[in-house]
């Protein structure tokens, strides 16, 4: 039986949702290791780069850390999985020239494009929410195996314009940033912390259990949920709350 919403605009987790976690962690982030070194090296003069390099030594408490102990960082939070804002910049800034040379192709569920541009035109509004960087969500989006995805997507939003993911009041700043009520948005994620706090925001919410994801064996929560995107219904019938 399929989830069925009366909603104007549809927010998407990435990691776990519309995409493997497997994928991230096996390509993107032995990706990201091995460009680290050069990145903060040849190029610590640009804005970005500098900009994390600083966030890293003010997290670290290390105001004179190089670039080899803030490379050292960076490995050490991506083998914590820490959703630490410099570093998801950094890897989006190696993550984006990875796709742009074709290095990287980003992996979507099979069931996910199509539902997207079904959404899509039935004018339903699509936006991403990630811990990953606007700059990767970007890269991400643009570089699929089905083309580019961004002409679908209004909004991107991470953990820099937004907030932390298992914060209620993220949530709010995101429909204030759209300009969709509360109750005509739907969040779809794997983290039931992360339902939990857009349901506290007054969203909609339907938990993605994946075989093989990481959150799959814990469940949603109580949130609704379907096992791929096959499973939900998203239309603009002006007959919701």
């Amino acid at each position: 039986m399929s989830l069925r919403f009366d909603a104007d605009s549809v927010v998407l987790d990435i990691e776990g949702t519309t995409s493997a976690t497997e994928f991230v962690v096996d390509v993107l982030y032995p990706y990201s290791r091995r460009r680290f070194g050069s990145l903060l090296t040849e190029r610590a003069g640009e804005p970005a780069v500098r900009r994390a390099t600083e966030q890293v030594r003010a997290l670290v408490g290390e105001p004179a850390a190089d670039a080899p102990r803030i490379e050292q960082v960076l490995n050490a939070w991506l083998d914590e999985d820490r959703k630490a804002a410099p570093l998801k910049a950094l890897q989006g800034i190696v993550w984006s020239e990875g796709f742009a040379r074709g290095e990287l192709v980003a992996h979507f569920y099979e069931d996910v494009v199509p539902a997207l541009r079904r959404w899509h035109a039935r004018g339903v509004r699509l936006h991403v929410y990630s811990s990953g960087s606007v700059a990767a969500q970007r890269a991400w989006f643009g570089h699929s195996a089905q083309g580019d995805l961004l002409p679908l997507v209004e909004g991107l939003y991470d953990t820099e314009n937004a907030g932390p993911k298992q914060s209620p009041g993220s949530y709010e700043a995101i429909s204030r940033a759209i300009g969709v009520p509360p109750c005509r948005t739907l969040f779809l994620s794997d983290r039931p912390a992360e339902l939990d706090a857009a349901r506290a925001a007054g969203w909609l919410t339907a938990g993605v259990r994946r075989p093989g994801e990481p959150y799959y064996a814990q469940g949603t929560g109580g949130h609704p949920e379907a096992g791929s995107f096959a499973g939900i219904e998203v239309a603009r019938t002006g007959n919701g709350p």
